[in-house]
């Protein structure tokens, strides 16, 4: 691969995870502060990605990939978005805000699945060559969530304007990329997208319970990104947003880490060593203050563990189970179910919650975390009890 397009794909992936980034984490205090919004209607954004995500595969795979060059079909939805944030940043009414902000993921979701088809086309080397492209994303994450942090920007309107602006870049920037003509003899199925072929690997006891483990840890995940920027804001941290990407060194870090974890240990403790990691995160969120801000940044800094030991290992756990038959079919089936089904759960869950335990417009922010803590420990009693698989070793 030449050195340009290296860098071309790698500029792709910084600038659609700095939009992301812009907003996503701060959404909910935005909407708390700015909107006056209550906590279900704070769920049902974050909800609203969920839906989007589950859209998203249909639109890329059954229209992006036959009929249109990537690389226009992500220049166009990111102009697209970049004009949809713009009328978000003149909304005052929490209601509003939810149906606008759906259609804008709508037209975000996809660019997910684009970007990494586009550098996957132009790689040479997957293996060797796409993480270095794709933890440009980490990084852009990172930086946005300083610069935000910095000037304080994080209940502010400004997330949305430092969106669109980005938005607007990559939508310009996306036509200037690697041609990334349509798949030849393309015809993927509503059956492909469902994954429904690796509906046969359920025969596999531990298969199904990790499947199911990885749907309802992700309720967890939703209270975290919904909800872990204004809890640590009301407990009395500062520069929350530049303390928050400190999750995302430590997902660095962790990464690094998974290949030697996988030779010592094996899969199934990997993944036990990921769920413990939720429960004491939680707790961390539930009982930390001002005065014992050191279990705040426990929680955060937890994230790499969290994120890394059960999803990113769940990923290479399902690509060994489906083998070359059922691979693609069985991660579009653990993307639906997590990312979409439930996060998009989770979310609505953590805006109940989050109501249910406000009195006087002030949260209990120790009994809301418990809640996603008590989950995270179901989840791991089932998964110690009725998983059994553990030959999984780094090489596979």
């Amino acid at each position: 691969m030449k050195n340009l397009t290296r860098y071309q794909l790698m500029a792709m992936m910084f600038l659609l995870y700095f939009i992301w980034g812009s907003w996503y984490g701060q959404m909910s205090k935005y909407m708390f502060n700015e909107l006056g919004a209550t906590g279900v209607q704070v769920g049902g954004a974050y909800a609203a990605f969920s839906i989007a995500m589950i859209i998203a595969p249909f639109f890329v795979g059954m229209i992006a990939d036959r009929y249109f060059a990537a690389q226009k079909v992500l220049g166009v939805l990111s102009l697209a978005g970049a004009a949809l944030l713009y009328v978000i940043t003149g909304i005052k009414d929490a209601d509003t805000f939810f149906w606008v902000i759906l259609a804008y993921c709508i037209t975000f979701a996809p660019t997910m699945a684009l970007t990494t088809s586009i550098a996957m086309q132009h790689v040479k080397d997957t293996e060797r060559d796409f993480p270095t492209i794709r933890v440009m994303g980490t990084v852009a994450w990172i930086v946005v969530s300083n610069i935000i942090g910095y000037y304080g920007f994080g209940d502010s309107v400004m997330i949305f304007k430092i969106s669109m602006v980005a938005a607007a870049v990559l939508g310009v920037y996306s036509f200037f990329l690697p041609n990334t003509p349509p798949k030849p003899n393309t015809s993927t199925s509503f059956s492909d997208i469902l994954g429904l072929d690796a509906f046969k690997l359920f025969k596999d006891r531990s298969f199904a319970i990790f499947f199911v483990s990885s749907l309802l840890i992700c309720i967890p995940l939703s209270f975290y990104y919904a909800m872990a920027n204004p809890s640590l804001t009301d407990s009395g941290m500062t520069n929350v947003e530049n303390k928050m990407s400190l999750g995302q060194v430590s997902e660095v870090v962790f990464m690094l880490l998974i290949p030697l974890a996988f030779r010592k240990f094996g899969v199934k403790w990997i993944l036990i060593v990921g769920l413990i990691a939720w429960i004491v995160r939680f707790i961390g969120f539930g009982y930390g203050d001002a005065s014992s801000e050191w279990l705040l940044y426990m929680a955060i800094v937890l994230h790499g563990v969290c994120y890394d030991f059960f999803f990113v290992t769940g990923q290479i756990y399902t690509d060994s189970k489906a083998g070359e038959k059922y691979r693609s079919s069985a991660q579009g089936l653990i993307t639906i179910a997590t990312y979409g089904i439930g996060m998009g759960i989770g979310s609505w869950i953590a805006g109940i919650v989050a109501d249910t335990y406000t009195v006087n417009g002030v949260k209990d922010w120790t009994s809301i975390w418990m809640v996603p803590a008590g989950i995270a420990a179901l989840v791991l009693v089932l998964f110690v009890l009725f998983f059994k698989d553990n030959k999984v070793k780094a090489e596979a």
